[in-house]
């Protein structure tokens, strides 16, 4: 981690604030959240003494309390697991079902798939799962792995861990593939599958939203014409994906026709198909047909949602200019709309892209103002620019500030400060650049080949050989277990 004014720290700075003792009761002040105070005593505690700290009679342990300090650890994979298999070993708390699938989550996340096993043996144990859901969410780090037949293994499995198959588990591994792009081995599966789990519109909206996805319309037509053939009829969802479809594929007039046979056909047009529109529009360059769709939906009496604002927001940011964005944005929270974490992510992100990094700084002291602490995506868009206006300093200062449990850094994060430490192409960079690789694997991510030829080739040319080699280490073992992974 980092401290303000110096590239590298192995400690985090004492808070008044926020500094809990590792072997005391937690002290909550300032408003601190406990699930935030929780998760920074584990990132700062020995493990060794963890378990009798988490034991003491102060802490008020609930399954939401559990649950939201996983979410916190997220991003440092062995402390989360740390934390729950402490928790596991409590003398008077069992674990939920949400805590053992967060847990699995995690551990699926850093591709540690005999963890995993062992997690879902421990739900058995206790007669607490798995789930359907449990399973979706080992499926969906398979496939994230490059492993989809495992994943499809894995649902027609189900039954042997006591979980049978059904319809809605059915529907999961299709939108698991299909969100991966792995469109033509979901439609196999469905096209096995379609009659024994009486296949519904759901079924079909995501098969077409795969071929959407994948830019090819006529293969969604097609199943939608099989749909309607078969007497299951389309809802909106499969009118508003064939719309999104067509303006994926730049298919800007195509989408224009469509809308209006839906119109023609007496479809209820709903404040998703104005939103698909507006982003749509703007997307291909045509900001004021995006405007123009966004005051027709406001004069049709169609209230838009905060996605219909984000839409135009996005838009205007990209293609259009951020003033009239923060127009937009003010005459949304005029209005009683109140904004969500994205919206504020995408004008700090205009903000950034048009260089005005200090009205970004002050959007995002505004935000937290309204209540809305910055997540990990806030902090990537503004270390990204900040990295590429050559201020690396202030990045690593902003790098600095995520490591007390509220926000801790994702593989984005790492990966951007990698990238721009080979900038300047200065030693004590480079050296920096090898540390943060070093905290990003023992945070539980697994960096690609291409970073750590970069490392090796970069600490070698600027005389750090011995670093080099303590590189070449960690990514064999790295190696191995990516090797292992392919059994």
């Amino acid at each position: 981690m980092f401290h303000k004014g110096s590239h590298l720290r192995l400690i985090l700075p004492l808070s008044k604030h926020q500094y809990l003792l590792p072997c005391h009761a937690v002290t909550l002040v300032d408003k601190v959240a406990e699930d935030a105070a929780v998760a920074k005593l584990v990132l700062e505690s020995d493990p060794q003494s963890l378990s009798e700290t988490l034991a003491k009679p102060t802490f008020q342990w609930t399954p939401e309390l559990v649950d939201k300090i996983l979410k916190r650890l997220w991003n440092h994979g062995p402390k989360a697991l740390q934390f729950f298999k402490h928790m596991d070993c409590h003398p008077t708390y069992i674990h939920s079902l949400s805590g053992f699938d967060h847990a699995i989550d995690i551990a699926a996340r850093m591709r540690d798939f005999k963890t995993v096993w062992a997690l879902v043996g421990r739900m058995r144990s206790l007669h607490c799962g798995p789930t359907p859901q449990t399973f979706a969410i080992i499926a969906e780090r398979y496939v994230s792995s490059g492993k989809a037949h495992r994943a499809v293994n894995i649902f027609l499995s189900m039954h042997k861990h006591g979980c049978r198959q059904d319809l809605n588990s059915f529907n999961a591994i299709l939108d698991i593939l299909c969100k991966s792009k792995r469109v033509e081995m979901a439609h196999n599966l469905f096209k096995i599958f379609k009659g024994r789990f009486k296949a519904d519109s759901i079924s079909y909206n995501i098969i077409t939203n795969g071929y959407c996805l994948i830019k090819r319309t006529s293969m969604a037509l097609q199943v939608l014409k099989e749909m309607v053939e078969r007497g299951i009829n389309p809802t909106m969802v499969t009118y508003n994906t064939l719309l999104k479809g067509y303006f994926r594929c730049n298919q800007v007039k195509e989408a224009w026709d469509f809308y209006l046979e839906m119109k023609k056909r007496k479809c209820e047009i709903d404040v998703v198909t104005y939103t698909i529109l507006v982003h749509g529009f703007g997307v291909a360059g045509e900001v004021k047909k995006s405007r123009r769709v966004f005051d027709e939906m406001v004069k049709e009496g169609v209230k838009p949602s905060v996605a219909t604002y984000n839409a135009l927001i996005q838009v205007l940011c990209k293609k259009d200019n951020v003033e009239n964005a923060l127009f937009v944005f003010k005459e949304m929270v005029g209005k009683g709309c109140v904004p969500n974490l994205i919206i504020y992510n995408v004008v700090i992100r205009g903000l950034c892209h048009v260089g005005e990094m200090e009205r970004a700084l002050e959007f995002r002291g505004r935000m937290e103002e309204h209540g809305f602490q910055p997540s990990v995506q806030t902090y990537n868009v503004v270390i990204r620019y900040f990295c590429d206006a050559g201020e690396i300093e202030k990045s690593l200062d902003l790098f600095g500030n995520m490591g007390d449990g509220s926000c801790l850094p994702n593989l984005d994060t790492y990966n951007v400060l990698i990238s721009a430490m080979f900038v300047r192409k200065k030693s004590e960079d480079l050296v920096v650049a090898g540390k943060l690789l070093i905290e990003m694997v023992d945070r539980g991510f697994l960096p690609r080949k291409f970073t750590f030829n970069r490392m090796l080739n970069g600490l070698v040319l600027t005389g750090n050989q011995d670093f080099a080699k303590e590189i070449l280490r960690i990514q064999s073992r790295c190696g191995h277990l990516l090797r292992h992974l392919k059994l």
